[in-house]
């Protein structure tokens, strides 16, 4: 599932793309909103919140969600798509651009009056202009016996962290992720290196834990068997808890980590 920076950056390009242009094209291919014609109407702008994009169009908003497979791709108006048409969810086109939302988990169509009823429940955004890091800190506190690897991932707490950075933020921390979040020590800092990490990434395509752009940039997501790179101990991996958040392995180092 893409991560925030991935979801802001996407964001960002549909904002370029068709923030303060009229809509020419408006193809939605969810039944329930096949029906909704946004032609004539002014996109106002496309903001990420948490792993969730809200194009706002007249006076609704378009939801979207990219869970594990979706993408949203921006084309000059004419262009070949790079993905075959039957994975196409929504088509919003001005003058010059078209975007083209391909197996989207999610989209739904909302008045921009009630958008609070779809994201309204998430925690503070970590590439939000009104991040709060301490009510992410009371969020993540109200969390204790829970294990700190799942608790990074409810975005409740806090959002934009996903699989990536709660494998490479506990390995940083020193923290394995099955330590309850009220035996974490300097919980601050964890906040701390979770906003400085996905702000450090937001602007690049391939993101990086290391400090390198090429070869191993990550301390020990998708390194299972692999030694550390820092003490040569295999990484390991594994599920946590029972929850559906425990569906994803997490990776950990059993020297650095405790």
């Amino acid at each position: 599932m893409p991560e925030g920076d991935t979801v802001y950056r996407a964001a960002r390009l549909l904002h370029t793309a068709l923030a303060g242009t009229v809509l020419e094209r408006c193809d939605i291919r969810v039944p329930k909103f096949a029906t909704v014609d946004l032609r004539g109407e002014t996109v106002h702008e496309v903001v990420s919140r948490g792993k969730h994009i809200l194009t706002r169009v007249g006076d609704v908003t378009l939801h979207s969600h990219l869970k594990m497979e979706g993408v949203w791709q921006v084309y000059p108006r004419g262009a070949r798509w790079r993905r075959p048409e039957f994975q196409a969810r929504a088509i919003l086109a001005n003058e010059r651009f078209e975007a083209v939302g391909f197996e989207l988990g999610l989209f739904e169509v909302v008045p921009t009056a009630d958008e609070q009823s779809v994201v309204g429940y998430l925690g503070p955004d970590l590439l939000g202009a009104d991040w709060d890091a301490e009510l992410a800190l009371a969020n993540l506190r109200r969390d204790a016996p829970r294990e700190i690897g799942l608790a990074l991932l409810d975005q409740r707490n806090l959002a934009g962290l996903g699989n990536v950075y709660r494998a490479e933020l506990c390995y940083l921390r020193g923290v394995l992720p099955t330590r309850p979040v009220g035996e974490v020590a300097d919980l601050e800092r964890t906040v701390a290196l979770a906003k400085k990490l996905i702000e450090a990434n937001k602007d690049r395509a391939e993101r990086t834990f290391t400090g390198k752009l090429r070869g191993d940039t990550n301390w020990v997501y998708g390194r299972a068997g692999q030694p550390c790179l820092r003490c040569g101990t295999h990484v390991r991996s594994g599920q946590l808890g029972d929850s559906p958040l425990a569906l994803r392995l997490t990776y950990w180092c059993p020297n650095c980590q405790t």
